[in-house]
């Protein structure tokens, strides 16, 4: 995969959501790519969430398992891993047919690369208590073909988005609402986890170009004040010295924090 400015085209100063092509993405090649092997910076956001998700559940347990959302799965498996232990069901939320094909696929019994990723969680507990995961993952997951704009309110009672508000559009604004509408569509009080492409200037997969807003934490910051409580914790992980992932980008932002009951004004 290559990563590069991306340019909407003549006459256009920008590309929206709508206006692209998502059914162009090649899953195989962003795993590939990505998550063939297992980078010290995805390992860093895996630590960061799962603990965060132990932490809110040891302080506000749960009497029965909580309904969880992935929105934006794409071909990415570890946020639904870092659900597992919460959920009785797990809604894994994309766009891209081609994604959702690859979900389906992956659910039944999922390839051997995620093991790494699962490695990371089971060293805590309650995820070392999983004995199959992709069992569980089999029993809970619900790949579903949807629009992030579209989701329904305060439906989850868990979530993660990764990857995905910045990286659908060039428009600034757009980002916005793509992240109240995942903050939207948690009931109050959920945990969430939401991870950010900081500094990315778009992106191509197996030939094809995608957009993407450029956004650090400050974007990040005001896009999830308003729907969090106070101790939202954000943190930066910059660009692992062995190699990047690609050019074009400055690092990754991770944002956890929990749904509060009234938005902010």
């Amino acid at each position: 995969m290559v990563l590069r400015t991306f340019d909407p085209g003549p006459g256009k100063s920008q590309e929206l959501n709508g206006e692209t092509d998502w059914n162009a993405f090649d899953s195989d090649a962003y795993v590939e790519h990505n998550y063939r092997h297992l980078r010290s910076d995805d390992e860093q956001i895996i630590r960061i969430v799962r603990d965060h998700f132990r932490d809110h559940f040891r302080l506000h347990p749960a009497a029965a398992p909580v309904p969880g959302i992935d929105v934006g799965s794409g071909a990415n498996l570890y946020p639904a891993l870092t659900l597992l232990p919460w959920c009785s069901e797990v809604t894994l939320f994309e766009r891209a047919r081609t994604n959702v094909q690859w979900l389906e696929r992956q659910v039944p019994g999922y390839e051997a690369n995620w093991d790494a990723f699962w490695g990371v969680l089971r060293e805590v507990e309650p995820y070392a208590g999983i004995e199959d995961p992709r069992a569980r993952l089999r029993l809970a997951a619900r790949p579903k073909q949807g629009n992030l704009f579209d989701l329904p309110e305060r439906r989850w009672g868990i979530g993660t988005m990764f990857f995905v508000a910045e990286s659908m559009t060039t428009s600034h604004e757009e980002f916005r609402v793509g992240v109240r509408r995942f903050a939207e569509c948690l009931r109050p009080g959920a945990p969430f986890a939401a991870a950010f492409m900081e500094g990315s200037t778009g992106y191509s997969v197996g030939g094809e170009s995608f957009p993407a807003c450029s956004v650090e934490e400050e974007q990040v910051r005001e896009g999830l004040a308003p729907y969090s409580e106070s101790e939202m914790h954000i943190t930066r992980i910059g660009i692992p010295g062995e190699r990047p992932l690609r050019q074009g980008y400055e690092g990754m932002i991770v944002a956890c924090g929990r749904r509060r009951s009234v938005q902010s004004r």
